[in-house]
């Protein structure tokens, strides 16, 4: 008689539920990961833009910069309000000298651009085919993460022009 070697039908049976017990353990953690590493880019883009502006207004408070004249990073101009803040790029935006400023989405766009240079998260004005789409308020811009957004869970990066505040607001289910 030989003798068989291999799994019994008790042992797969084993076996597969304990896959399966793992596999509805790990589900949930693996759906925690994703939304922390969406959470992660929008923190990581949002502390890009803001060390952005802050660079933009600590090279107009140095070249003393009046509003509405450029100041130039990297060989980019980049427009600067009253208070020194960026609104817009090579003529994208105009002030009226007194620092406030009424940007639109392309301003938005160039501001983004201008600030994140190199490898930055795409952003355009519409459209769902970018990382951000940007959209203005008065002085503040919006850039609207894209990447999972649905009508529970939202990343939105805002930056204000009038005092450089750039922030997050998220909903999430």
């Amino acid at each position: 008689m030989k003798r068989q070697s291999g799994f019994t039908i008790i042992e797969l049976v084993v076996v597969i539920a304990l896959l399966g017990i793992l596999s509805a353990v790990a589900l949930p953690r693996f759906i925690d990961v994703t939304q922390d590493a969406r959470r992660a880019a929008v923190s990581g883009a949002a502390g890009g833009l803001g060390a952005g502006v802050a660079l933009v207004r600590a090279q107009s408070v140095v070249d003393n910069v009046a509003a509405g004249n450029t100041v130039a990073i990297d060989g980019l101009n980049i427009i600067a309000n009253g208070r020194g803040y960026p609104v817009g790029t090579n003529g994208t935006a105009i002030t009226d000298g007194s620092g406030d400023q009424t940007l639109n989405a392309a301003d938005c766009v160039a501001i983004w651009g201008a600030v994140l240079q190199g490898s930055a998260p795409t952003v355009a004005a519409s459209g769902t085919a970018t990382d951000y789409v940007a959209s203005a308020s008065g002085s503040v811009c919006t850039y609207a993460y894209q990447v999972g957004r649905s009508a529970t869970e939202t990343r939105d990066i805002t930056y204000d022009s009038n005092n450089g505040d750039v922030s997050i607001a998220t909903t999430e289910p």
